[in-house]
């Protein structure tokens, strides 16, 4: 009798124990073990983490963190970690979470636009994906890939068409140098590549001349307008005089694209620069900021006309006035400045 219920003793702490592992072992991988409320997280992994790394970047999501670094553990990911960004869906568990960080991470949305320097540009995509901007300089300019695909230190800008794209948030500087250069071939279809011809450009000088138009006005139904004046003075070989050339020239000279400049100056006419086509004639060796796409097909599609000059209409704020003929232009001129006078711009 003594024996049989010390074997059903030992009978009934077996199960419990096996009830036990049973539990343990379905709470570690399978119960829920997210403690935030919306219905999904988004956590982003440096694809150098560590365990340590990962479990800080999901302790605030998850409710018991020593139950997923054991599932992690014991599923073979603490030591093959992915980084990336990845979602975590409320309510998932152990097994789930790791399975999801195990999988291809998802894609980032990237923007950026009027950037005026691979600088400035490299600065906005850091802020947006793991890359840091010095990487992402060194491999904009890397000078076998600026001489495979027909590029120069001053013109790269303009592959860098300006709009949003998904990116991995880990991708390498050159996987997104690669993406950019595909994008750009695609945005110069043959319709564009045409549209180039007919205006006796290049697609590096029309986004140049797109660069200027950007710089004379914000607003986008008078570029066409604009682009045509320019495009008037290159065909009857005028130099074209604008003065956000100027302005940029000025930066450069001094290397400070933050400086502010309201007004330009006969003086700074006068600036020794490629940039500053009050002294050159033609288009400067590269773009002065990153165009918009909207300026870019004012230059591809200008509005025709035989206008030559324009000035800032002082009745119409943010608007020009366009004239045919020089004695028009500087009459208007005069206005214009007496109106700046008014307003105390001397620089």
């Amino acid at each position: 009798m003594y024996r049989k219920k010390l074997g059903l003793a030992i009978i009934l702490i077996i199960a419990l124990i096996g009830v036990y592992f049973t539990y343990f072992f379905y709470r570690v991988f399978f119960l829920p073990n997210t403690t935030f409320l919306n219905s999904t997280s988004y956590v982003f992994i440096s694809s150098k983490a560590t365990m340590d790394d990962l479990v800080t970047e999901l302790t605030p999501l998850l409710k018991n963190v020593q139950d997923f670094k054991l599932a992690a553990e014991k599923k073979g990911y603490a030591t093959r970690i992915r980084g990336g960004k990845y979602a975590i869906e409320q309510g998932m568990s152990n097994h789930e979470i790791i399975n999801r960080l195990r999988g291809q991470s998802m894609p980032v949305r990237v923007t950026f636009n009027n950037q005026e320097r691979i600088e400035n540009l490299a600065g906005r995509l850091a802020a947006q994906l793991e890359v840091d901007s010095l990487s992402l300089v060194q491999q904009f300019l890397d000078p076998e890939f600026l001489e495979e695909n027909e590029f120069t230190l001053e013109n790269v800008l303009g592959m860098y068409i300006p709009n949003s794209y998904e990116l991995f948030w880990n991708s390498t500087p050159a996987q997104i140098q690669n993406r950019m250069w595909k994008e750009y071939q695609r945005f110069w279809s043959n319709d564009r590549l045409a549209a180039a011809e007919r205006q006796g450009l290049s697609p590096s000088e029309v986004i140049s001349l797109a660069a200027i138009v950007q710089k004379e006005t914000l607003k986008v139904e008078e570029r066409p307008l604009i682009a045509g004046v320019y495009l008037n003075r290159l065909n009857k070989r005028m130099r074209l005089q604008a003065d956000p050339t100027v302005v940029y020239a000025m930066r450069k000279s001094q290397d400070n694209f933050n400086l502010i400049i309201r007004r330009v100056l006969k003086k700074d006419l006068k600036i020794s620069s490629p940039y500053n086509t009050y002294q050159v004639t033609g288009l400067p060796p590269g773009p002065i900021v990153m165009p918009d796409i909207s300026s870019i097909e004012a230059v591809l599609y200008p509005k025709k006309h035989k206008y030559l000059y324009f000035v800032a209409d002082p009745s119409r704020l943010g608007y020009h006035d366009f004239s045919t003929n020089l004695k028009e232009h500087n009459r208007k001129a005069k206005k214009y400045y007496r109106w700046l006078n008014k307003q105390k711009l001397y620089r």
